[in-house]
């Protein structure tokens, strides 16, 4: 099992942040090898992504999920196996710290080489620069699901 976490600061309130990582479906504006994601239900999306040539799907379904706090998944089915969470922390009225844990399953040769030398980090560490990048310069997030889904 290969662990990737990462943090990055952003210059918006903690609301703001958690607000836009409950819009899956914008994902693939921030997150470079993500296609696609469509989302099922409260619970459940369906995500198609890109890694170099290779192209996977898996459905994941949110296991836990407190507005402004976290949101925590896991895969199920499809190409991959990955468990994760994201967490938002309040460092002032106007700005937040998001952390992002992968627990993930390298399932081939070049996954588990990639693995080895930190791949899967440098692109988390890359989509957390592209999502500060993202929501610092949007005037407001794209939408909310405050819901809260117990663990």
């Amino acid at each position: 099992m290969t662990q990737i976490i990462e943090t990055i600061d952003v210059d918006v309130p903690v609301s703001m942040a958690y607000n836009q990582w409950t819009q899956f479906e914008t994902f693939p504006k921030f997150l470079d090898e993500v296609e696609s994601i469509t989302q099922l239900d409260d619970t459940h999306n369906h995500w198609k992504v890109k890694v170099g040539p290779f192209e996977r799907e898996f459905d994941a379904e949110i296991t836990e999920q407190h507005p402004d706090e976290r949101v925590a998944w896991r895969s199920i089915g499809g190409d991959t196996a990955h468990a994760g969470v994201v967490t938002f922390h309040r460092l002032s009225d106007t700005s937040s710290r998001v952390t992002v844990q992968i627990d993930w399953e390298p399932t081939d040769l070049l996954e588990k080489l990639g693995s080895l030398v930190g791949a899967g980090s440098h692109a988390v560490k890359k989509d957390l620069r592209n999502f500060k990048e993202f929501i610092e310069s949007a005037p407001r997030e794209t939408g909310a699901w405050r819901g809260d889904v117990a663990s």
